[in-house]
């Protein structure tokens, strides 16, 4: 059972404070999209109001064609799973589980099989008898999804539900949650600061910045081809750099640039004027160290060597002073203080405009 989710001209106001600025977005039944986003961007307000607990301050939120601005929480079809899991502390891992379907005077064999099927799902049958105090925070989360799963959504809504776990907890639960959709098929909305669990988890990412919706689409659409400098910034890890450059002319397919202190052939025209001040953007792991096989960029100074195993992170000055990130794979042992020779594949370069946009 899956819903889609339509938000027609959302906008969200405190008084005379406008922080949802008439934002328009689809999401298909069965989808996983994320909202991502800096705090205070407004995913976690876009995410009440469709779940009902903030009231809509204009335009219109439909669920499978409804209009449901109107309509109370409770009748939504929804499940939200929080941050802080919102466990009852007195009450067993069972009891937890089935105290939403008791409330609404579901029959006994009814909650049975379905915490029966959550338990599964989650494998947290060995912890049905505990209270919450005696899980992990892993465990508890799964108590807390569980808990959605017996409502039998149409729509499950996660609101940063990873954020109190450690680092591996957090890999091994985001594996879980995108298991268990593709499993269910449900419609999921899920908001996160983290853009690796956005990447990771999502069949179409939202990038929301100060109310606005800066760009949506599949994960790999918004790293290959973003439409701004705020999504180019905020998607990958570690982040794409910003190099300041300037339009020395074009052709029928190129144009140069004067970027860090060396001039460069971008493989494309741009929309801009020769002389125009623009940034291009490169990310780390499409700068590569030529090693002498006469491609060239630049000439850059190695400041700090992070290694990290399976790729080597290298953090160095351009001749302008500019700082410029690599990641290269494997590992590399690189002297702090060293100048190395770099080549930037322009086919995986973008170039902005004063505004900040692609150009």
């Amino acid at each position: 059972m899956a819903a889609s989710v339509e938000l027609k001209k959302i906008r969200k106001s405190y008084g005379d404070v406008e922080v949802i600025h008439g934002i328009d977005l689809m999401i298909e039944p069965g989808e996983f999209t994320v909202f991502v986003g800096p705090s205070g961007c407004g995913k976690s307000t876009l995410l009440r109001m469709i779940a009902g607990l903030e009231p809509i301050t204009g335009g219109d939120m439909l669920i499978e064609g409804d209009r449901m601005n109107e309509v109370p929480a409770a009748k939504r079809g929804i499940a939200m799973v929080f941050q802080s899991y919102a466990l009852y502390p007195h009450m067993s891992v069972y009891k937890n589980l089935s105290f939403g379907l008791e409330t609404a005077r579901a029959p006994k064999e009814e909650i049975e099989r379905k915490v029966k099927r959550a338990a599964e799902i989650l494998q947290i049958e060995p912890l049905l008898q505990r209270k919450p105090k005696a899980l992990s925070g892993g465990q508890r989360q799964r108590v807390a999804i569980g808990r959605a799963i017996t409502r039998e959504p149409r729509l499950f809504l996660f609101d940063e539900p990873l954020s109190n776990l450690d680092a591996e907890l957090r890999v091994q639960m985001r594996v879980e949650i995108a298991k268990l959709h593709n499993d269910l098929g449900n419609t999921m909305i899920y908001v996160t600061h983290d853009q690796i669990e956005a990447m990771t988890m999502a069949d179409k990412i939202v990038v929301l910045s100060a109310g606005h919706i800066e760009q949506a689409g599949p994960p790999l659409e918004l790293y290959n081809n973003p439409k701004n400098l705020f999504v180019a910034g905020f998607i990958g890890s570690p982040k794409m750099n910003f190099l300041k450059a300037k339009v020395e002319g074009q052709d029928a397919g190129s144009a140069k640039l004067a970027v860090a202190g060396s001039s460069l052939t971008f493989d494309r025209k741009v929309n801009a004027s020769q002389g125009d001040e623009v940034t291009f953007g490169v990310r780390p792991e499409h700068i590569t160290i030529t090693e002498g096989s006469g491609k060239h960029f630049s000439t850059v100074t190695v400041d700090l060597v992070e290694h990290l195993g399976g790729q080597t992170i290298i953090y160095t000055t351009t001749p302008d002073g500019t700082a410029m990130t690599l990641a290269l794979e494997g590992q590399r042992e690189v002297p702090l203080g060293s100048q190395i020779e770099t080549y930037i594949d322009t086919k995986r370069c973008h170039v902005f405009n004063a505004a900040g946009d692609v150009v």
